[in-house]
């Protein structure tokens, strides 16, 4: 299967009989983290409630949309850069360690700048509002810990 986007019209039971392809039902359920009589209860035709589907989907890295209604792409997307709160964290790690250009050589700087990235990311507002004081604040207290080696 490639990872392209899904149309098919197939039973919950069939994707998830899919996806256990080869291995035995009692493999893939130690790798869902769920009993085998529960799998074998989803291949005869039950359908898992939204916290079992999402489970079984993040573990087996596919959508929970794909495998819940068999629409989508079947493996989950990679995450979406933040392309304005990147740009926020590189300019923030420029400014806290006095630097023209970042360096991906540079451990210290990559180690800053991501942890402001994520950073900037946890605390996003749902209007989409980064916050750049705090970013600059969180910046400068990580990168005491993140000196480069001597």
């Amino acid at each position: 299967m490639t990872d392209q986007a899904h149309t098919t019209d197939t039973a919950f039971s069939d994707r998830l009989r899919d996806l256990i392809g080869t291995q035995t039902t009692s493999a893939f359920a130690r790798k869902v983290g769920l009993s085998e009589s529960l799998i074998r209860k989803y291949l005869a035709g039950s359908e898992p409630s939204l916290s079992k589907a999402n489970q079984i989907a993040q573990r087996a890295n596919v959508s929970l949309e794909w495998l819940a209604t068999g629409h989508g792409y079947l493996y989950r997307q990679a995450e979406v850069v933040d392309l304005k709160a990147l740009d926020m964290a590189m300019t923030a790690t420029r400014d806290i360690l006095h630097l023209d250009t970042l360096s991906t050589d540079s451990e210290q700087q990559m180690k800053v700048m991501v942890a402001i990235y994520q950073h900037l990311r946890a605390t996003k507002r749902p209007d989409g509002y980064l916050e750049p004081r705090e970013a600059l604040k969180f910046g400068e207290y990580v990168a005491t810990d993140c000196d480069e080696p001597e």
